[in-house]
């Protein structure tokens, strides 16, 4: 891959640096890795700000041009996949989404044949969401082109923690000592559990808050802290996630209402008085206004949510470009 311009500097990266041609998890990544794809991120998101604020005339770079991009997403998305849709193009891949409503698998197709049909089709990188933990990691074994893992089931989200990561890193400059608060339905999230595995290997503290029902103990390892009250866990708060009550995945009742879990939970202006002043915001979407964040908060000058999304969009080039380098 050759230099495209001069605000991206391909030829200053190692894309043979990755271990692996797939994205699965973050459990899986070295600190070296997490690191190369923030630091190319960097680069990448120079891309398409330059054009935004005028010195540049477009936000793509031929990176990956003649490369085709798929998008195969069992479970709704606008973030996630708009956001790799987006890097994708301003990469100047070749980009298919797939109506999975629509697509064989609704005839009794398995995921295995339609990804193997894909795959007779030339697609380099299929960027898989199913509502089953393993299945992106099944499909790595079975298939040549590079699997990236837009979440499965409750067991990772690996480019939502990355941008997480990312946006925490542009705030305070480094990870390492940082307490990022985790609040919410922690038992369904993959975005927990992400964020959970690349923050502790770059050297920051995550404390887990919620109900006793919606934070599993199989979590705790070296770390991580689990906490049942907001309140005493904010003054040390360095950030603050709030996840949203995932009521699609849940099969019982988790605690005694909306109302009752706002009350104890629920991010508002009195509350996060209590944590540290230069403490921000962050919630990776969809937002419930008013049951996990109010909107005062949401949209307010601590609030970093809308970086995340800019951010998404760099930290996605910068896996799809690093895991093209290892075809």
């Amino acid at each position: 891959m050759n230099k495209t311009s001069d605000n991206f500097n391909s030829s200053s990266i190692q894309s043979s640096a990755l271990n692996s041609r797939h994205l699965i998890a973050l459990e899986k990544l070295t600190c070296k890795e997490i690191e190369l794809i923030l630091e190319t991120a960097r680069e990448m998101k120079k891309v398409f700000i330059a054009s935004k604020e005028g010195t540049r005339s477009v936000k793509k770079v031929p990176a990956l041009q003649g490369r085709t991009v798929v998008m195969l997403f069992f479970e709704p998305s606008t973030r996630t996949r708009n956001s790799f849709e987006l890097a994708a193009k301003r990469l100047s891949a070749d980009v298919v989404s797939i109506a999975v409503s629509v697509s064989s698998t609704t005839k009794g197709e398995s995921i295995i044949d339609t990804v193997r049909n894909l795959e007779a089709m030339a697609c380099d990188i299929i960027v898989v969401r199913h509502k089953s933990s393993g299945v992106p990691e099944l499909l790595s074994h079975k298939v040549r082109s590079a699997i990236v893992n837009a979440g499965d089931g409750a067991h990772e989200h690996p480019s939502q923690g990355l941008l997480d990561i990312f946006t925490l890193k542009e705030r305070f400059g480094s990870i390492e000592g940082l307490n990022l608060l985790i609040v919410g339905d922690i038992l369904h999230s993959r975005v927990a559990r992400s964020d959970i595995w690349g923050l502790t290997k770059l050297g920051a503290k995550v404390t887990l808050v919620g109900p006793p029902t919606l934070v599993p103990q199989g979590l705790e390892m070296p770390g991580v802290e689990i906490q049942y009250d907001l309140d005493s866990a904010l003054p040390s708060a360095d950030a603050v996630m709030l996840l949203r009550i995932q009521q699609e995945r849940m099969e019982s009742t988790f605690f005694p209402s909306l109302r009752e879990y706002s009350h104890r939970y629920g991010l508002n202006k009195k509350r996060l008085s209590l944590a540290k002043k230069h403490c921000v915001v962050l919630h990776p979407g969809p937002i419930n206004r008013g049951v996990e964040i109010d909107s005062e908060i949401a949209d307010g000058p601590r609030s970093v949510i809308l970086d995340q999304v800019t951010n998404g969009v760099a930290v996605r080039m910068s896996i799809l470009y690093l895991l093209a380098g290892k075809l």
